[in-house]
């Protein structure tokens, strides 16, 4: 928002103050990731400033393909893409299910839906230890993307569930008078307006299985270590800037993924606009 030009001196000192404190705050949140970036490229054993010289020795070692992180990595790139899309369809379902009927308990079902947001991690982690214990879910990779589906359903729910309240559920009884199956309905007419939100909570979905390291210690075997019990164990055995050149490319595709949302935030704001 601009000034307006007969704001008062007092105005425009809390008007630019406001703009310095917000900066400032900015600054003090990404510092620490942006100190990160240049221990990556550092020629040195140990994280320290100043950097003894530049080097790309340690994202050698990282994307070796006989190395640990390798490994971690093609881990993770198979079970978050399962996990996020498993999430996508059960969440998306979950949530035009949840806005098309009334039913007594339907908020109860979904707070029952979206509580692994809610709870503590570890509780969620220690239940699910035991329950695929009793399944033989327990050092695979089917319970690990199940767990992580399990993590990201909340994320296609809130943001489906937010999508629906503005759609016009018209729309589809006028397809089903057409004679439009229900299936045909959803595929043509339902889901091409709420595919920014289901695709946003696809997005938050994998974030959080590429990122989660509680349940995968407990539920994950050495064979299937993800990229983050790999980070988790370099930092507890031995701090190398390996670590932090690992943590590059993750503030990398971190930096990708807000970029997409926002396209698709935009690009929701303009089907709305149209749809109006």
């Amino acid at each position: 928002m601009a000034l307006p030009p007969y704001a008062s001196p007092a105005e425009k000192l809390w008007f630019w103050a406001f703009r310095v404190l917000c900066g400032l705050v900015l600054l003090f949140l990404i510092t620490p990731v942006l100190v990160i970036i240049p221990l990556s490229f550092s020629s040195g054993s140990f994280l320290t400033y100043p950097l003894p010289g530049f080097s790309l020795r340690w994202y050698t070692e990282i994307f070796d393909p006989s190395g640990p992180w390798l490994a971690a990595l093609k881990n993770s790139l198979i079970v978050a893409p399962l996990a996020t899309l498993l999430a996508m369809a059960l969440g998306t379902l979950a949530a035009v299910g949840l806005n098309r009927a009334d039913f007594p308990g339907k908020g109860m079902l979904l707070a029952l839906l979206i509580s692994p947001m809610v709870v503590p991690l570890v509780i969620v982690a220690v239940g699910m230890y035991f329950f695929f214990a009793q399944v033989g879910l327990l050092n695979s990779y089917s319970g690990l993307v199940l767990a992580h589906t399990v993590l990201g359903v909340p994320f296609v729910v809130i943001t489906v569930n937010a999508t629906l309240q503005g759609f016009d559920f018209n729309q589809v009884r006028a397809g089903a008078s057409l004679g439009a199956s229900p299936m045909r309905v959803f595929f043509t007419v339902v889901l091409p307006q709420i595919l920014p939100g289901v695709v946003s909570g696809g997005l938050f979905a994998f974030a959080t299985s590429f990122d989660e390291v509680v349940v995968a210690l407990f539920i994950a075997s050495p064979t299937e270590r993800t990229l983050p019990i790999q980070m988790f164990s370099g930092i507890r055995e031995n701090i190398s800037p390996a670590i932090a050149a690992m943590a590059t490319i993750l503030i990398l595709l971190s930096t990708l993924l807000l970029v997409t949302m926002e396209l698709l935030r935009r690009r929701s704001e303009r089907l709305k606009g149209s749809v109006e």
